[in-house]
């Protein structure tokens, strides 16, 4: 019943990008099925697909290519392999031949998905991907590509997944050769005069970012040569003159994957010994056109603009303080978005990065930025899931600035306190409540574990010592709950561990009477997880030292 779905497409159902129909729905149902039976389903639809993959009516060979890539998500690589060696060059042609762009475009979208499932580490022994059809491959994406829209934005999406399964290629990527044509005709592709249809343009900046992630050493002086063409790009967007609302939308669509470009090529280039101080050489220009785009005042630009500061910080380390004082305004501004929780969210991260960035120098903007954070935690307005990043991003102050927290200690600790006492005893009702209580706790465990090593071998410990019992009740109440996850046990008994390390002997007595230090370090000993026994070994460590000292 579900392959003779297949067979009633639509004559314009590609156009629409969120048409749906029978055809369409026919297939959806069958991946699914796929996916729950696995290798079962291969020899009911493999019949089908050989049957009508030749038919000269285009709606049979449309039906087929659509019946294949359906059921190769589920299956095993062995059983999908042999039959995948035999389709690909047998697409590749119909990509580049075949009369029907409804063919066309359900071949580049099953190649996409060909190379999401079946590509990359899934299969080491025999790869369907080799140096020899590499090749030919990215010739015939480059030259889809240039198809219509629909087409292109398919091909795009198949040259994603195909960039995305040699990301832990290390030095020996197959693409290297390729790297200057990929990124040309990427680029090409958002200059397209119809690049706004079919979401192509937004298909080909993604599939650039991809590229850029998974470029390598070799590779790396062509992303570099990209710095400058990006940022001229974007400093076209913020020329143009009086705009129409729609002209407006579409620029502050194009500064967004403008900006979401150049962070992954901060993140590239920044990360790597070889790149980064040359790359650092366009710091000013970039953080100047990232200043621009906020006087924009458009918010999915704002996420992505800060963003891209975010990764800029954290690569030029402390040298990113000559652009506090500019950049300040508009940290605050973001720290102040209710509405647009999303963004505000992301600033609270970036406040993190730049934590982590400037240490110490980032001390003159802790008023303002505490000031905001203890007010967006008691707004009611704010959405729930920005608060468990402001407790985490109290820690990453403390660890910053160190005992110039002291004055921050009678704000932010009734408040850490409050938040610990709701989320021990919350029983959770369902999953989403039960994340969101993880979560919340994660964030007030990381801001314990900030605060307490910030304070180390200070002598203002002594601080802290008011507020030993109350944190050594909450990990009581953790563990006794026997809900928290992974995450939240392998930074609660870290909070454990840094309370013995840094308030030392004057910790011991209280860690003695607590009621379950010592069962739960047992149970972190003897866990599956590497992450949480590291933790704990860690931990146990720092609990003999205090409670023999």
């Amino acid at each position: 019943m579900l392959l003779e779905t297949l067979l009633k497409q639509e004559e314009d159902q590609d156009l629409d990008e969120g048409a749906w129909n029978l055809a369409m729905a026919g297939g959806t149902c069958l991946g699914l099925v796929a996916r729950t039976v696995g290798d079962d389903i291969v020899p009911l639809v493999m019949p089908f697909v050989q049957e009508n993959i030749t038919k000269s009516d285009w709606r049979q060979r449309e039906a087929a290519t659509y019946a294949f890539g359906s059921i190769l998500e589920g299956p095993s690589a062995d059983k999908l392999a042999p039959l995948v060696n035999v389709a690909l060059s047998f697409m590749l042609s119909a990509l580049m031949k075949d009369p029907s762009n409804h063919v066309k475009d359900t071949t580049a979208w099953t190649l996409g998905r060909i190379f999401e499932f079946l590509h990359g580490s899934v299969l080491e022994t025999a790869p369907i991907i080799t140096a020899e059809n590499c090749q030919q491959i990215l010739t015939v994406l480059l030259h889809s590509m240039k198809d219509v829209p629909n087409v292109a934005e398919k091909a795009c999406g198949a040259l994603y997944f195909l960039a995305q399964g040699y990301v832990d290629a290390g030095s020996a990527s197959p693409l290297s050769p390729f790297f200057q044509d990929i990124v040309q005709n990427l680029l090409m592709v958002t200059h397209r005069e119809d690049a706004g249809e079919s979401r192509l343009r937004t298909a080909a900046y993604e599939t650039l970012n991809e590229v850029v992630r998974c470029s390598t050493e070799e590779t790396a002086p062509i992303v570099m040569q990209l710095v400058p063409v990006i940022m001229m790009e974007l400093h076209q967007t913020l020329e143009a003159e009086k705009l129409s609302t729609d002209e407006r939308e579409k620029r502050s669509e194009l500064q967004g994957l403008l900006c979401g470009c150049l962070q992954v090529i901060i993140q590239k280039l920044g990360g790597m010994e070889s790149t980064k101080y040359s790359f650092l050489q366009y710091a000013d220009q970039m953080m100047d056109l990232f200043l621009r785009v906020f006087a924009c005042r458009n918010a999915t630009v704002h996420e992505e603009a800060m963003l891209a500061i975010g990764a800029l910080a954290y690569a030029a380390g402390p040298n990113f303080a000559k652009y506090m004082t500019q950049f300040y305004q508009y940290l605050e501004m973001g720290l102040q978005n209710f509405e647009e929780y999303q963004v505000c969210a992301i600033t609270v991260g970036v406040v993190g990065d730049l934590c982590r960035a400037l240490e110490d120098k980032i001390l003159p903007f802790c008023d303002g930025i505490m000031t905001q954070l203890l007010k967006d935690l008691s707004s009611n307005q704010l959405h729930r899931s920005v608060k468990p990043p402001i407790f985490s991003c109290f820690g990453d102050i403390a660890l910053a600035i160190g005992e110039n927290f002291e004055k921050y200690l009678i704000y932010a600790m009734p408040m850490l306190q409050s938040a610990a006492d709701l989320s021990a005893h919350t029983t959770a009702t369902d999953d989403e409540m039960l994340d969101y209580t993880n979560q919340l706790r994660n964030g007030i465990l990381e801001a314990y574990s900030g605060i307490l090593q910030g304070f180390k071998s200070s002598p203002k410990t002594q601080l802290l010592m008011p507020y030993a019992p109350h944190i050594l009740q909450f990990l009581d109440a953790l563990y006794n709950g026997k809900d928290m996850d992974d995450t939240v046990m392998k930074t609660a008994i870290g909070v454990l561990g840094d309370l013995a390390d840094t308030l030392g002997v004057h910790a011991g007595p209280l860690i003695n009477q607590s009621a379950s230090s010592k069962a739960f370090l047992e149970e972190c000993l003897a866990s599956d997880d590497p992450l949480v026994k590291e933790s704990a070994d860690w931990a146990s460590i720092a609990i003999t030292r205090a409670v023999s000292g």
